[in-house]
């Protein structure tokens, strides 16, 4: 039975870096279109986990795998363990929008309209807005020059109709917007072109006849070789 259990240790490493590879496609992709991309806060966290659970499994769960023994289920368990992780990382987080390729100041005015549409009540502080009327408080997280802005709801209590209301207008809102392609393009396109380059390379290696043979399985203590591998006696 031992010798039909899966080892995360088994998993080969081009396979590992090709969602990696992915994932730096497509955010640079988004820093590559001419509109303004915004994607939930929640979900932008799994597709961050989706791009590292290639890594995270030929690394931390295959370390893992040998101290919980050698049942059949522990490669499902960690798995699951994994994708649990990453859901409670997105369920215990604050509402959140990504909004991806746009700059503070451009992201502003078109939160300050969609903000006194809501709630003509609304009251700003620096970059923290308050929507009374909505139980609502909004705050910006610009990340610096990566072209890229958090919108994250605050306060004791955020309504999540308000929340919902606001978000639904902003991407409404960014549709007509038009900017600039992302310098940010020119480092996420090549990097994850050379990572799937580099996965292709790396399987093929490993397939061709000249790459890596695979070790054999060690034999128990009590089993004999195989007879076709004895060495014939010496005459």
């Amino acid at each position: 039975m031992a010798g039909v259990i899966p080892h995360l240790d088994r998993v080969p490493l081009w396979a590992a870096f090709i969602p990696l590879g992915l994932y730096l496609l497509a955010v640079g992709g988004a820093h590559l279109s001419r509109r303004p991309l915004a994607i939930g806060g929640g979900w932008d966290w799994v597709l961050l986990g989706a791009a590292v659970a290639g890594l995270m499994v030929v690394g931390p769960l295959a370390l893992l795998q040998p101290a919980m023994g050698n049942a059949p289920w522990t490669v499902i368990l960690l798995l699951v363990l994994f994708v649990l992780l990453v859901a409670l990382g997105a369920l215990v987080s604050r509402p959140r929008l990504v909004i991806y390729n746009i700059t503070l100041d451009q992201l502003r005015p078109l939160l300050a309209d969609v903000v006194t549409a809501l709630d003509t009540s609304a009251r700003w502080a620096g970059s923290t807005a308050a929507l009374p009327a909505r139980q609502l408080e909004v705050r910006i997280d610009g990340h610096g020059p990566w072209r890229t802005v958090s919108l994250v709801a605050g306060g004791e209590r955020s309504g999540a109709e308000g929340w919902n209301e606001l978000c639904h207008r902003l991407r409404q809102k960014l549709g007509g917007v038009r900017v600039r392609v992302s310098p940010w393009a020119a480092l996420f396109l090549p990097l994850g072109a050379a990572v799937l380059v580099a996965s292709c390379w790396m399987a093929y290696a490993s397939s061709s006849p000249g790459g890596p043979v695979p070790a054999a399985p060690a034999t128990s203590s009590g089993e004999e070789p195989d007879a076709g591998s004895r060495r014939p006696d010496a005459s």
